[in-house]
């Protein structure tokens, strides 16, 4: 039976070579990426910024509605079809996308190293990627096995395809899959399939391929139930994110228990978090999370 741990924990990311958080405060966060430093709306950073000097080559400036608007404004040019990053083996391309984000999420850099420390030592897992994105935590996973990688938008998963490319996956056991998360994990279900492990990344609100609405709050908990049906004691893990919303991870803990508590391992949730550059970098909290895991060790 799985355990829950109540006690929350925080899994922190730090920079990398062509990432970091340079500086936060007055709900904006300035980051580099790659050649370029870039300005974005961060709600979440209440104190004062450390740097006077905010040079940047563009900013997201938010629309007046709560519906996510906005638009870029550039200092300078940059290159229209996006620029190449890099993080160990995995290859990514950066680009100012409409929805104020640079097409990837780099506060998920510690999940994609806790999910590879889970499928270490082997080399045939197969693994779940729901709401897959562009498809980075796809690559992580594919270097332990075969992945399914499913997302409802066509543009996300030819991105996801050619970022697979650029890391040199192009020929790795990775099945992409263009649908609506709900129907196919149902499907999924009903064909007795079984993962390894399972990582999803939920809107707070969106449409699948065919017009399908989701809504977190009321479709997450059926999806969950879902998910459970593919794991059995053999698997590795299973972990949840969400962003932007006002719920707590304990609650999203919760649902995990009771999803999975015919399974062995523990349920563990908390906060994910981006660490400024410097000796002195404060801690910007992004994202909540839960996860199920056979491994209670970090």
């Amino acid at each position: 039976m799985a355990r829950l741990d109540l006690q929350p924990r925080l899994m922190i990311g730090s920079g990398w070579d062509d990432f970091a958080l340079i500086d936060s405060g007055d709900g904006r966060k300035l980051e580099r990426y790659g050649p370029h430093r870039l300005i974005r709306p961060e709600p979440q950073a209440l104190w004062r910024p450390r740097q006077a000097d905010w040079a940047a080559d563009g900013e997201f400036i938010p629309g007046s509605d709560d519906d996510g608007g906005g638009r870029w404004h550039f200092a300078r040019a940059l290159p229209p079809d996006g620029w190449p990053l890099a993080r160990g083996d995995l290859r990514f391309t950066a680009s100012c996308t409409p929805f104020r984000h640079l097409g990837f999420f780099p506060d998920m850099a510690p999940v994609w190293d806790w999910m590879a420390a889970r499928h270490a030592g082997h080399a045939t897992a197969s693994s779940l990627n729901l709401f897959g994105y562009t498809g980075v935590g796809t690559q992580s996973l594919a270097l332990a096995g075969a992945v399914t990688h499913v997302d409802a938008s066509k543009k996300a998963v030819a991105q996801a395809r050619a970022n697979a490319a650029l890391a040199g996956m192009a020929d790795r056991p990775i099945r992409w899959i263009v649908d609506d998360a709900v129907k196919f994990t149902a499907r999924e279900v009903r064909r007795g399939r079984r993962y390894d492990g399972i990582i999803l990344d939920p809107p707070k609100f969106g449409r699948g391929p065919e017009g399908e609405v989701w809504r977190l709050e009321t479709d997450l908990p059926g999806l969950i139930g879902d998910c459970a049906r593919l794991l059995d004691r053999d698997s590795r893990f299973l972990f949840l994110t969400v962003y932007a919303v006002r719920m707590s991870s304990l609650a999203l803990a919760g649902l995990l228990d009771e999803a999975l508590r015919a399974l062995p391992g523990v349920i563990e949730h908390g906060d994910l978090a981006m660490a400024e550059a410097g000796e002195l970098g404060r801690v910007l909290p992004t994202a909540i999370f839960a996860r199920w895991s056979q491994d209670q060790h970090n």
